[in-house]
């Protein structure tokens, strides 16, 4: 039931678009050449409204679908040359424009500009694009929350990210990976600023230029950026109040001129989190039902700062340096009942209270030294030096007590944690790109080095010795982890006539990689891990053009990937969460490799489908069985999947349902198969359908007032190896209206209105089954005020750093 309203909107929602007119035409230069990807706009006459617009194509071409009859204003602008108009057109049936030639760029006439909103979602050849900016309901939003509401793309109950259903996801930043998982790549998304971002592209199958890093793809953040010469800036305030408050301040600003471009950009989060979650858990003939809550506050600090030098019209040397600076300080509630279930009978036999406190900093630095030489036409070189700190630090205190089943005290131990985790990455890479034989010829190869160092103390806390801490080295350790990864990679896209393209590409890479253990006693030390093997990643891409001016064309695409285990889960040593549970990591992990195969359908340039299916094998996955040693507790461990076959569908469609509102919906289904056998009954058998819908409406109200509704709806599910999840989803609404000529932009917006962004589902694995439930503070309004100011075109040089190829693996 509480799903009801959401799907009936979607439903609603999705009805037939009335017949229209539709417009079509060619754009020439005053040489009679075509004009590809020019502006073309409609404006209504009455008043200078605009109703549509449309690119042109390589071929000059444009047209417009489900166009309202009336009279218009059609403006036809490209950089460098002056504007053409026709006015007071009447149009009530499909109308060929014929060749609309433009005045050559000598001819002076008054300047026009074409301003209009971009797509929420734009399906390219190679990803699909989730335009934030601009977007009411990413007011108050953070990272993580967005990323729940892209197309394609869901989030767990642990903020694991999958797409297409696929797990093993890089996150990269401007281009740039951002080299972070677990609690550590959740806390830098949840400090993270929905107006800070411009867009998200998801990339499910990059090319060999690309690292091979990550079964599912690529998900880039792109911060938001400016254009031309000048000078401008931005300063934005946002509040957010849902169970807790939070709030940020953010600024930026750029100075360009022909020789220097100078930007940068701070912003300051503060917030608090919380999380609930309910579990029920049967093993060993035990009932154990456990209540966690969980409340943090962060205060985030993030600044970057890039200047671009142009020593000459081909040559451009760059640096960008970037930070952020995160404390955090937490606290858990965990309340375990204990049931005993022997012979048929179930007996309430004692509780654990354990209560958490951790106090935690994450401080990451990087620098980046950029060098672009443009050798000639089409013909570039590009070479990228980069390095990261990342410094993590942990201290958390850990009481466990235990009481009888009528609350008589029974046993205390009190537990403190030492758990700094230090991470060095460098990288060099090179591209190099040149015309040949009428297509595109691409090379270049790469080179990271890793070293992390974990360190785990743990300590026994003595309450009547005035809180004294003894080093306990049986549970104490240190695991450094070092990873050398040499690269290369060739790919070459051409064309086959004017109907078939093609792109073919295939990287190599060489990884050299040791884990050493290094326990406090002797009898402890394990020997250490060698990993040492060499991949080849192919892939292969080709498109067919059905009927060029109607914009139909087929895609097909496939690509091979790698997803190596993350540093943290690699240490096989035993650490404690609590007293009843317990994690070890597997040093004998093997990297996943996946093989995936897309086939897509693009019709009229704006609606777009896509068949996909993957074969992962060894697929990495968290897995929870009961402890050896504990009948009580259980364990966390890591494993590989024998395979896992992941059949998706995915339907991007934009409507103009009338002159005012515009609807994008975009459904996903999926078939997941998981299976693996460990063998004395540990199995997993998984097969799990899925399906996903989101769609949002834009409605321009009166008194230059802008409305959106939407929302999001997934069906059951399957996260990592064995959880099944039940249906969950979030409705949301906004109100924006700008003043003082456009500079300031005004939102207010509420999220996940009716709570349903919770999640509930099962496990069974190895004797242990348990069902739980677990919601966040995701039902919340906001207020967002942003002002612009100076030259809004003014615009840093876009480019990709080496530091991406260092993976998203470093551990919370």
């Amino acid at each position: 039931m509480k799903y009801q309203l959401t799907l009936a909107l979607a439903l609603f929602l999705c009805t037939c678009v009335p017949a229209q007119i539709s417009l079509r035409g060619q754009v020439q230069d005053a040489e009679g050449a075509p004009v590809g990807f020019a502006n073309v706009a409609l404006y209504l006459s009455a008043d200078s409204s605009l109703v549509k617009v449309e690119t042109t194509d390589e071929s000059g071409l444009f047209r417009m679908e489900n166009v309202p009859s009336d009279t218009y204003d059609l403006s036809v602008t490209f950089l460098g040359a002056p504007e053409l108009r026709r006015s007071a057109l009447s149009l009530n049936e499909d109308a060929d424009f014929g060749i609309l030639k433009m005045a050559p760029a000598a001819v002076e006439l008054a300047e026009a500009t074409v301003t209009a909103r971009r797509a929420l979602v734009e399906v390219k050849p190679d990803r699909t694009v989730f335009n934030v900016e601009g977007t009411i309901n990413a007011a108050g939003n953070t990272g993580l929350d967005l990323l729940r509401k892209a197309p394609g793309v869901t989030v767990d109950n642990n903020d694991n990210i999958n797409v297409l259903s696929r797990s093993g996801v890089l996150l990269y930043v401007d281009g740039r990976r951002l080299p972070l998982s677990g609690d550590a790549l959740s806390n830098y998304l949840r400090n993270l600023n929905a107006e800070q971002i411009d867009r998200i592209d998801i990339i499910t199958n990059p090319g060999a230029r690309y690292e091979a890093e990550g079964n599912a793809g690529i998900i880039d953040i792109r911060l938001k950026k400016a254009e031309d010469e000048g000078a401008n800036g931005s300063v934005s305030l946002n509040g957010s109040q849902g169970r807790y408050f939070r709030g940020s301040l953010d600024a930026n600003g750029n100075y360009r001129n022909r020789w220097l471009n100078v930007f940068g950009n701070a912003g300051y989060n503060d917030g608090s989190y919380y999380n609930t979650t309910l579990l029920n858990a049967f093993q060993n003939d035990l009932r154990m039902d456990e209540y966690i809550h969980g409340i943090s506050n962060s205060h985030t600090l993030s600044y970057r700062l890039g200047a671009d030098v142009s020593l000459h019209e081909d040559h451009t040397l760059g640096i960008l340096v970037g930070g952020r600076f995160n404390d955090s300080r937490s606290r858990t509630i965990d309340d375990i009942d204990i049931y005993d279930q022997e012979a048929g009978r179930e007996v309430f036999d004692s509780t654990l209270r354990a209560r958490g406190l951790r106090n935690g900093s994450r401080n990451q630095s990087t620098v980046n030294l950029n060098y672009r030489y443009v050798i000639g036409e089409g013909q570039t070189l590009n070479v990228d030096l980069d390095y990261g700190r990342f410094r993590n630090d942990n201290l958390a205190d850990q009481s466990n007590r235990y009481f009888t089943a009528n609350g008589s005290p029974l046993t205390s131990l009190y537990n403190y944690f030492d758990t700094p985790t230090d991470i060095d990455i460098y990288t060099a890479q090179t591209d190099y790109e040149q015309p040949l034989a009428g297509g595109t010829l691409s090379a270049g190869g790469k080179f990271s080095r890793v070293r992390t160092y974990n360190t785990f103390l743990f300590y026994e806390v003595v309450p009547d010795a005035a809180g004294e801490r003894i080093l306990d080295d049986r549970r104490s350790n240190q695991f450094d982890y070092s990873e050398d990864v040499y690269a290369a990679y060739v790919s070459y896209s051409g064309s086959l006539g004017e109907r078939w393209k093609y792109t073919a590409g295939l990287r190599t890479e060489i990884t050299d990689a040791t884990g050493l253990l290094s326990p406090f006693r002797a009898d402890l030390q394990e020997p250490p891990v060698e990993i040492d093997y060499v991949s080849l990643f192919p892939n292969a891409g080709l498109t067919y053009s059905l009927n060029a001016q109607e914009g139909n064309t087929i895609n097909l695409a496939y690509g091979r990937r790698i997803n190596r285990p993350d540093y943290n889960v690699l240490n096989p040593f035993r650490q404690q969460i609590s007293q009843l549970s317990y994690e070890r990591g597997n040093p004998f992990l093997n990297p996943e490799i996946v093989d995936n195969l897309e086939l897509g359908y693009t019709h009229k340039y704006r609606y777009n489908f896509k068949l996909a299916y993957s074969n992962t094998a060894n697929q990495i996955t968290r897995l929870i069985g009961p402890d050896d040693e504990d009948p009580r507790a259980g364990f966390v461990s890591w494993d590989n999947l024998a395979s896992q076959q992941v059949y998706s569908f995915n339907a991007s469609v934009p409507a103009q349902l009338t002159e005012k509102w515009n609807l994008y919906v975009n459904a996903s289904a999926s078939h997941i198969n998981n299976q693996a056998d460990y063998g004395d009954g540990a199995t997993i058998d998984v097969r799990v359908f899925s399906y996903n819908f989101y769609v949002q409406n834009t409605i321009n109200l009166p008194g230059d007032f802008t409305a959106e509704i939407g929302g999001y709806f997934s069906g059951p599910g399957v996260w990592g190896g064995v959880f099944r999840y039940n249906e969950l989803g979030a409705l949301n609404v906004g109100l924006q209206r700008k003043f003082l000529n456009d500079q300031l932009n005004v939102k207010l917006s509420g999220n996940d209105l009716f709570y349903t962004a919770g999640w509930d589902g099962y496990s069974e694995f190895d004797g242990l089954y348990s069902e739980g439930s677990g919601n966040w503070d995701s039902r919340r309004i906001a207020l967002s005020l942003s002002y612009s100011f100076g030259n809004q075109k003014v615009k840093s040089r876009k480019r990709n750093t080496g530091l991406e190829e260092a993976a998203r693996r470093v551990g919370g």
